[in-house]
């Protein structure tokens, strides 16, 4: 059985991927990868667009980039969002948040 990977498109300037968000978790972090989507856990509930800030905020601290170089395009009430990362290319958003598996 093949393993979900996270699919991550190039666009001008940038990438564009899903995430998959459980807002209202004990911290915020990676939780590895849903069908296509990179599983995030958060700790911010999702009242207010607090849950989207969050997820913004971990995103760019992953990717050493601004917040502002963040954007969810869509999905903004939804668990499932779709995110636009400029300046970050799809090979460098993906050595960073789907790493390959290493074998032991």
């Amino acid at each position: 059985m093949a393993r979900p990977s996270l699919t991550i498109r190039e666009s001008s300037g940038g990438s564009i991927f899903r995430v998959h968000v459980i807002p209202r978790a004990a911290r915020s972090e990676t939780a590895g990868i849903q069908g296509d989507a990179l599983k995030l856990r958060l700790h911010a509930p999702p009242v207010d667009g607090k849950a989207n800030e969050e997820c913004i905020r971990l995103l760019a601290d992953l990717l050493g980039v601004r917040k502002s170089r963040v954007t969810i395009i869509a999905g903004h009430t939804a668990r499932t969002k779709t995110v636009a990362v400029a300046g970050v290319g799809a090979a460098a958003a993906a050595a960073v948040l789907a790493p390959p598996d290493r074998e032991s």
